[in-house]
């Protein structure tokens, strides 16, 4: 399974539509991390191509928002957990660094997707060590490299790889936006630059 992941839009309907456009036809499911801000934002991700869910963002100041990614597809709220392929994805927002690092360090998780703060990263927490290993991803892809959990690992996951696709350039956070692609099947995590 191929999930899409896409944050922090602030209602830039170019970046929208690129995103949209990207996940079309590469992905099962998109996620989008929060801050899509307005009801107009979400309606074009409302497409036969893949299931749709979404998370509040600090931004979304819309309540009209849930009902109209509700009419589609699955308004998580404040965070969500979901079981994609096997595969169990936490999804916040990221207003809150200490919940983001309980979400990452809990075991329950392979995967944390977050936005927020602008910034694209993708990052393997392991388990079995508690040490961090940040990864390159301007336009690289991830994937095989994963390590083995140690004998006597009582987590549930061995490890958790935390990724934020960026968002719109803010001071400080020049660079463009993410789609990220997620591969379940071999752990190949993809950025596309959008727009």
């Amino acid at each position: 399974m191929q999930i899409g992941v896409v944050s922090d839009t602030h209602d830039d309907a170019d970046v929208v539509a690129a995103a949209v456009e990207l996940f079309t036809d590469s992905a099962d499911v998109v996620i989008h991390c929060g801050d899509v801000v307005a009801p107009f934002s979400a309606t074009p991700f409302d497409t036969d191509a893949f299931d749709f869910y979404a998370v509040r963002g600090n931004n979304d100041g819309e309540w009209a928002l849930s009902n109209t990614v509700s009419s589609f597809g699955t308004y998580l709220g404040e965070m969500g957990a979901l079981t994609l392929d096997g595969v169990d994805v936490a999804v916040y927002h990221g207003t809150s660094e200490p919940i983001v690092d309980a979400l990452v360090s809990c075991g329950s998780y392979d995967y944390v997707l977050r936005g927020h703060t602008h910034q694209r990263s993708h990052e393997r927490y392991l388990s079995a060590e508690d040490a961090v290993r940040t990864l390159s991803t301007e336009g690289a892809t991830h994937g095989g490299d994963t390590p083995a959990a140690e004998e006597g690992d009582t987590a549930a996951h061995a490890e958790t790889v935390q990724i934020n696709p960026g968002g719109l350039p803010i001071p400080g956070q020049e660079e463009p936006p993410a789609g990220v692609l997620i591969d379940t099947e071999t752990g190949a995590v993809e950025f596309h630059t959008l727009g």
